[in-house]
């Protein structure tokens, strides 16, 4: 089942974003990994999902050749 990230898109743009295990609880960000994962791991987070969220959307519709 695909999972919708508007609102954690909207709100985190461009910074990297610390995820639980359902895949769309924030439980820090920061502009880079390692500081997302520092925050979560000092929330008590062992093993956070770490993203990050893109500046702006991009459509690509297409395939490989």
């Amino acid at each position: 089942m695909a999972i919708d990230w508007t609102k954690i898109y909207q709100k985190y743009k461009g910074l990297w974003v610390a995820l639980k295990d359902d895949e769309v609880t924030v439980i820090s960000a920061g502009k880079t990994a390692r500081e997302a994962w520092d925050k979560a791991r000092t929330k008590g987070y062992k093993k956070p999902i770490l993203t990050r969220m893109p500046e702006r959307l991009i459509t690509y519709v297409g395939g490989w050749l």
